[in-house]
């Protein structure tokens, strides 16, 4: 299953606190599980361990945040935080969604 994720990857929690949470994949753990971070409650020092079972996927893959994490370079909190601004946090998307 980890086969559809990858590092890089941007994904929506299904589950658990940070339900609705978009979140970047830092680290692949094993068959079931992966390492998130947000760089706001998740920090890159300190990633969330997930079931991928919990987590819808996107199509979008940050190239250069994944380059940059497999060549073992380091990846600052803000510029995960910069790629994440355009997708909704906390729900907010069904917030506006009712809005409308």
């Amino acid at each position: 299953m980890s086969k559809e994720i990858e590092i890089g990857q941007i994904v929506r929690s299904k589950a658990g606190r940070d339900k609705g949470r978009y979140m970047i994949v830092v680290g692949i753990l094993d068959g079931d599980h992966v390492a998130l971070c947000d760089g706001d409650l998740r920090k890159i020092a300190s990633p969330k361990k997930k079931k991928i079972k919990h987590l819808a996927k996107t199509n979008k893959v940050l190239y250069h945040i994944k380059d940059r994490l497999l060549s073992g370079q380091k990846v600052q909190n803000s510029e995960i935080r910069k790629a994440l601004s355009a997708y909704p946090q906390d729900g907010q998307q069904n917030l506006n969604a009712t809005q409308k």
